[in-house]
């Protein structure tokens, strides 16, 4: 796939506006503030196709990017704090929505931010995809941001953290220095052949 012709096709605020599927679909999910944006970004080596902010939150679309014939998706992150009841509920109803769908989701790239320990959000999202039988991969972010040591404690914990997924390919990666994006594009084609 030439992640390099990738380009934003729309943004569905609610369930009713999400177009019928019509492409291969690979979405982007994670708690707010893991990084979905700018990772996508850099999947695409584009500095701001996908909006990134410095407030979490703001992701609060399903946001269509087309890529050679498929689909990158980028969903609304969950888990903030700030954000209302109704918004998280419109968020919860349109995340929901949006897999039990009928759509061609081929997998799922579930972020995980490596420095810390996956949030009760993170275990609920696994536990969804493994129970819908959603085929999903681990992207750990910001691994750039923990020393060699801190590196390899992570590693290790995550190992009893995500014991119940030990099979499921973790990757760990980076938006800043691009540690993880070759090999995370090789298992999306794997996917979308």
């Amino acid at each position: 796939m030439n992640y390099n012709k990738a380009e934003f096709e729309a943004a569905f605020g609610t369930l009713r506006q999400l177009p019928p599927s019509d492409k291969i679909e690979v979405a982007f999910a994670g708690r707010s503030n893991v990084g979905k944006s700018s990772l996508l970004n850099k999947i695409f080596n584009r500095k701001s196709l996908a909006r990134v902010s410095s407030v979490p939150g703001k992701t609060i679309t399903v946001n269509f990017y087309s890529v050679d014939g498929s689909r990158l998706v980028d969903l609304p992150g969950y888990g903030y704090a700030k954000a209302s009841p109704g918004e998280k509920r419109r968020w919860a109803e349109l995340m929901e929505g949006y897999f039990k769908s009928s759509r061609d989701i081929r997998l799922v790239v579930q972020l995980i931010d490596m420095r810390h320990k996956p949030s009760a959000d993170d275990m609920t999202m696994l536990a969804f995809l493994r129970d819908m039988g959603i085929p999903f991969v681990i992207a750990l972010t910001k691994c750039d941001k923990l020393n060699k040591t801190q590196y390899g404690q992570r590693l290790e914990a995550l190992q009893t953290e995500l014991a119940d997924y030990g099979d499921i390919t973790k990757i760990p990666c980076s938006a800043v220095n691009g540690t993880g994006v070759e090999e995370l594009k090789k298992v999306i084609d794997a996917f979308c052949e």
